[in-house]
Formats: C-alpha cells, sequence, structure tokens
C-alpha cells in the first residue's frame, strides 16, 4: 500500500509541475473537474447523459487547455524539453491524445452512417435516440481507453504505475477542484503563467 500511494503522489506531482503551467489551462481544467463530478452523479442515474457531458464539456476543456494554452516549449521551471515530457509521460501524451479524441469524433460519423452499427445496436428512429447512442458510444470509448492504457502500463512498467494511474485519472476531478480552485481569480489579476515556486523550492 505504500509503494502505490507514493507511486500516485509522484503521478499527480509530476502531472501538476510538467504538464500544468498556464493558467489557463488550469481554469479550464477546474472547469472540466467540476462537470466531471457531476457527470459521476448522472452515472447512476443517465449513463448517456453522464457520458455527452463528459466528452461534450469535460473532456474537449481539458484538452484544449493542453492543445491550445499550455506552453510546449522549453520547461525553465523543471529544466526539460518539451520532447522529454512527452516520452515519459505516464498517461495520453499529445499524439495519444490525437488518437483518443479522432476515434471520439468519428463515433457519431460511424453512427451517422450505420445507426445500426452494421446490426451490432438497435437502430435509432429519432434524433434523440442518436445522440443517446453517441453518448453510449462515448462511455464505452471512455472505458476502454482507460482499460487499454492500464494493460499498456501494466506491460510495460509495472502493475503499480498501471493502477496508480487509473486511481489517478477516476480521481483527477476532486484532485483539480482542490488544486485548481484559485486560477481562474489568478487568471483575473493578469498571471498568464503560474510562476510556480512551489516546484522550485520541492
Amino acid at each position: 500500500m505504500d509503494r502505490f500511494l507514493a507511486t500516485l503522489r509522484q503521478q499527480r506531482w509530476d502531472d501538476h509541475r510538467f504538464y500544468h503551467h498556464c493558467r489557463i489551462n488550469q481554469s479550464l481544467h477546474l472547469l472540466s473537474a467540476v462537470c466531471f463530478v457531476v457527470a459521476y452523479g448522472l452515472l447512476f442515474v443517465d449513463p448517456a447523459v453522464a457520458s455527452l457531458l463528459a466528452w461534450c464539456v469535460s473532456m474537449t476543456s481539458r484538452q484544449a487547455g493542453h492543445f491550445f494554452f499550455e506552453p510546449r516549449g522549453y520547461d525553465h521551471v523543471n529544466d526539460v524539453s518539451d520532447d522529454y515530457k512527452e516520452a515519459i509521460k505516464v498517461g495520453y501524451n499529445i499524439r495519444r491524445k490525437v488518437v483518443l479524441m479522432s476515434v471520439w469524433l468519428a463515433i457519431p460519423v460511424a453512427l451517422w452512417l450505420s445507426p445500426s452499427l452494421l446490426g451490432l445496436i438497435e437502430a435509432a428512429q429519432t434524433g434523440t435516440e442518436y445522440v443517446r447512442d453517441v453518448g453510449m458510444g462515448w462511455l464505452f470509448l471512455g472505458v476502454a481507453g482507460l482499460l487499454f492504457r492500464v494493460v499498456q502500463l501494466a506491460v510495460q512498467q509495472d502493475l503499480y504505475q498501471a493502477v496508480a494511474w487509473l486511481t489517478k485519472i477516476l480521481t483527477d476531478p476532486f484532485h483539480d477542484i482542490w488544486l485548481y480552485h484559485k486560477a481562474p481569480l489568478a487568471l483575473m489579476r493578469g498571471e498568464r503563467i503560474d510562476p510556480m515556486s512551489h516546484v522550485h523550492g520541492a
């Protein structure tokens, strides 16, 4: 248990110090986290709606922060290159995220072209049914994406890294709310980049 908790703490620390320098990115992660918490609750009521909220708001805002706002040059705070950070990323680095988001976009197209997915599901008869099928497709993608990376990490590294990463991902919404709740205020003060003084002192 001690090793697992230490691994989880290290993954969270590395994720913050390497990939969340921009206050816009942090603020978008706060928005994402709040919506994910709501989606968690909706999972027990309406999984399709929960998935639509998680993917259309939480995931798009979260990934927009990384793709469009987070600095991609040399990281002077940690004294490492962007290539280094991409290579050691435990979860989904930019390349893996591009693949994941491409599949995400392909699901509604596939359901539009073949509402029954070649006979695998009952074809939607209305627009509402189509949207709900998209939501369930995205829910399946989310679960599959998590399990796929867990297996990869277990094979490439070890089971502790894999289970710690899964735990980190599932609890990130709660952790991000605590970590980035002051980011919008810092951004309104004109602080676009977090000085990361706590990283320098670590």
